[in-house]
């Protein structure tokens, strides 16, 4: 579940580790963006796409939203779990740290600066230079496939990153499905291929692991009939922005083996 076209990344990196997964996406055109929403609103939202993913009876709950997980993550396990297990999404700014730095966070205005998100830097981060990086308009940018504006708000990005930055947390969901470009736009800035951290691999492997389920690659792809899109509850098929990229077509596809 996620505000929009986000929970792609992860949910493709579920598919790749178990193409025989079926897959239910729940979103929230209708009340997205959930960012600038207060927390109430947001929980409200939030519970409103999980009732709807959960009423076919999944598995596992995988909260495919940065700003979901930070909000609403207790109101959701205290309604679904342990039914449900409910599997939330974390900034990898611990993996990024470890590196060394200087490291720099890509996230949306509403989570730059957070207490939350400066609460992770201090944890995970202590000693590293961090800077935070906030990118208007990126998320609904690529929500919508905009070509224009999706360069546009990486191209502000990229200016409000040192020169000196190694690595970039992608602190959105959304990010994701935008990595190659956000590289492209950090090289002439660094001079160099930065290295970039996303959420999803991580949130795929926790999935298997609360489930007890391993890895399976090679196992025979779902049948197109696996995927359940649910748009504000509504079954629909992937909205067209979500073929502009590679994971929404890998979802749409079953996945070739061998």
């Amino acid at each position: 579940m996620d505000s929009g076209i986000g929970l792609l990344p992860a949910a493709a990196a579920v598919r790749r580790l178990r193409p025989d997964a079926q897959l239910v996406l729940s979103s929230d055109p209708d009340g997205m963006p959930w960012g600038p929403r207060t927390p109430d609103d947001l929980t409200t939202r939030a519970l409103a796409v999980a009732r709807a993913a959960a009423a076919h009876r999944p598995d596992a709950l995988v909260v495919a939203c940065n700003t979901a997980s930070v909000h609403t993550l207790p109101a959701l396990r205290a309604e679904l779990e342990p039914d449900i297990p409910v599997i939330g999404t974390v900034p990898a700014i611990k993996p990024a740290a470890a590196a060394g730095g200087p490291v720099a966070i890509w996230a949306t205005p509403a989570t730059t600066g957070s207490a939350y998100q400066r609460r992770l830097i201090a944890e995970f981060a202590a000693g590293v230079d961090v800077t935070e990086v906030p990118c208007p308009g990126l998320a609904d940018a690529v929500q919508e496939a905009d070509e224009v504006r999706i360069d546009a708000a990486v191209a502000a990005a990229a200016a409000l990153t040192p020169a000196s930055v190694t690595t970039v947390v992608l602190g959105c969901t959304h990010y994701e499905l935008v990595e190659e470009r956000i590289r492209a736009a950090l090289r002439p800035v660094t001079g160099r291929d930065v290295t970039l951290y996303g959420s999803a691999d991580a949130v795929a492997a926790q999935v298997l692991r609360r489930l007890g389920a391993p890895a399976r690659p090679d196992a025979a792809p779902a049948p197109d009939t696996a995927l359940t899109v649910l748009l504000s509850g509504r079954p629909s098929a992937l909205p067209p922005a979500a073929l502009r990229y590679p994971q929404g077509r890998l979802l749409r596809s079953p996945v070739a083996t061998g």
